[in-house]
């Protein structure tokens, strides 16, 4: 994983990928943790599109937070 990415951000990304592996992530390795902005948003999608309302506003929350973190520098220069 990124050690770019804010701990809490983190954190709360594998509390949401604990919660929704079954449901929503099945097909994914149960040990796979996304290591990237792009891989992240991936799993954030299939969430979005197979949670709960709960996960899914859980995951917007975070692919919010991730696209303001990650466009920040790039819009800097």
């Amino acid at each position: 994983m990124s050690s770019g990415l804010d701990p809490t951000f983190l954190a709360d990304l594998k509390d949401l990928l604990q919660a929704y592996r079954t449901r929503c992530l099945w097909y994914l390795r149960e040990d796979y943790v996304p290591a990237t902005p792009a891989e992240i948003l991936r799993v954030l999608d299939a969430v979005e599109a197979r949670a709960d309302r709960s996960g899914y506003v859980k995951a917007r929350q975070l692919r919010q937070w991730l696209l303001r973190h990650s466009s920040a520098p790039s819009a800097a220069s």
